[in-house]
């Protein structure tokens, strides 16, 4: 019996902007394309080109996309005020990753995103963010390790959504490295999971036909539990069930 085919799964890359040492460069860790390809995926990385033409033709040759994590979105593109805390991503990936995650939506193409990924996917759908949660939900855990190490909390999922099935309802416990979260959700995103001082940790489409989801931590870490495998193996087999549909569609 032949061997079912990998989907091709694309994955956004950082970028690292060019100093007076050193020239520019992309880099994405290695448990991107590690868990992508254990899950059954066939990764391919996806270069900032900010062009809408070619981005369009290499979401034509992908059956599902992850957004990968980063620094922060810099808040005045939202047309809001700078913060101190805030480290923000490089211009170009920037600009580049609004208009990917803009036709990702637009094409209903399967999507996990991670970390800021997440909160990329919020914003393009309408939603805003907490820029700094010591100050804006002061009353919150901590959500990161302000020396750079490992930090891991809870999450309780939210019964009877798709993020619940997959790892088995109840509570679960995530790595956890940002300072930044969903606010107010986008058009046709619900709540997946939250943390118990309620910050949103997870969030997915309400488009039972649409694998569209978010996680605020990082399952790709080598910090992560051995259940998110679980997140990526849902995201492959959702991505196979609905590539038929993409491919009629182009």
């Amino acid at each position: 019996m032949p061997q079912q085919p990998r989907p091709v799964i694309g994955i956004n890359v950082d970028l690292i902007p060019a100093s007076r040492n050193s020239a520019s460069y992309i880099r994405l860790a290695t448990g991107y394309f590690d868990c992508v390809y254990a899950a059954g995926g066939l990764p391919i990385m996806i270069p900032p080109l900010g062009k809408d033409a070619e981005l369009d033709d290499l979401l034509d040759r992908v059956d599902g996309m992850v957004l990968c994590g980063g620094l922060d979105l810099d808040p005045k593109r939202q047309n809001l005020p700078s913060h101190s805390s805030i480290v923000p991503m490089a211009v170009r990936r920037e600009t580049n990753d609004e208009i990917l995650v803009r036709r990702i939506i637009d094409r209903q193409i399967p999507v996990l995103g991670i970390g800021v990924g997440m909160q990329q996917l919020n914003l393009a759908m309408g939603g805003s963010l907490f820029l700094h949660l010591p100050e804006e939900m002061p009353k919150s855990m901590p959500h990161f390790d302000p020396s750079g190490g490992p930090h891991r909390h809870i999450v309780l999922l939210e019964p009877k959504t798709t993020i619940d099935e997959i790892y088995g309802g109840g509570e679960i416990r995530v790595n956890s490295m940002h300072h930044q979260a969903v606010k107010e959700l986008g058009e046709g995103l619900r709540v997946g999971a939250k943390s118990p001082d309620e910050v949103i940790e997870a969030i997915e489409s309400t488009d039972s036909d649409w694998f569209c989801m978010g996680v605020q931590w990082h399952p790709e870490s080598e910090t992560a539990s051995a259940l998110d495998m679980q997140l990526f193996e849902c995201f492959v087999q959702a991505c196979l069930r609905q590539a038929p549909a993409l491919k009629l569609a182009a």
